[in-house]
């Protein structure tokens, strides 16, 4: 655990490797590890089994205020309780999946668990020495003042071929095509309330197309130790972390 609280933001799109790349780097420093995805899929599975219309954002955005949702930040122990329902492989499920953006491009379920994400992250800086937070816009909105901000990317054909790996068990062209929406249509939809395909001022890209998990997991370690020089877009480029 460091010796002062530490925060590392970690932003990309789907299958840049981003979600096990933070559990194992917040498993090697010691710290929380946030997985902020899927509370927008918590409150997704809760409008589809209360049988909310994902259409009216007024009934989805109150669902979201009202839902009682507990996650762990524990990057060993990744569970997810709605109202003591435990769901965390239910918010995996296609059913969920295919309709999760609809929570997501909503404005008001966005601040709802924005507020709720920065109270954890908080939470987690006092309790388990930091945390590391993942998700679309961890390193603009969530946790713009975090030690350490990262756009994790990937090539759109390394993106599909991870998925289609992991959903399917291979990535053959009928597997690719199969994914193909699942990732392409979600990025689309969510990049129109989210910026997560390009890094903000001062935001560290590692770009992972070529590189395998132990590299990345080891190059964002290198970033967050000060061993090698982040290379950090735009105006903010060369300054320090």
């Amino acid at each position: 655990m460091p010796s002062r609280p530490l925060t590392i933001a970690i932003d990309g799109p789907s299958g840049s490797g981003k979600s096990s790349v933070s559990k194992a780097v917040a498993r090697e420093l010691g710290l929380g590890y946030l997985d902020t995805g899927a509370m927008y899929r918590a409150v997704a599975w809760r409008c589809l089994d209360a049988d909310v219309d994902l259409t009216d954002q007024q009934a989805v955005a109150q669902a979201a205020r009202d839902v009682r949702l507990d996650i762990s930040t524990d990057p060993d122990d990744q569970t997810l309780r709605v109202g003591g329902t435990d769901i965390t492989d239910a918010i995996r499920e296609t059913r969920v999946t295919s309709q999760v953006s609809a929570v997501a491009t909503n404005l008001d379920v966005r601040a709802e668990l924005r507020r709720r994400q920065r109270e954890l992250v908080a939470a987690a800086r006092e309790q388990q020495g930091g945390i590391v937070a993942e998700g679309r816009d961890i390193t603009t909105v969530v946790a713009p003042d975090a030690e350490h901000r990262i756009l994790v990317t990937a090539s759109e054909e390394a993106r599909l071929t991870r998925r289609s790996t992991e959903l399917h068990g291979g990535a053959d062209a009928e597997q690719v095509a199969a994914t193909r929406d699942q990732i392409v249509r979600r990025d689309q939809q969510d990049s129109t309330v989210s910026a997560f395909m390009e890094a903000a001022d001062g935001v560290v890209t590692l770009d992972t197309s070529d590189l395998s998990f132990d590299q990345v997991v080891a190059a964002v370690l290198a970033l967050v130790r000060g061993e090698v020089e982040p290379e950090r877009s735009a105006e903010h480029a060369g300054e320090a972390t």
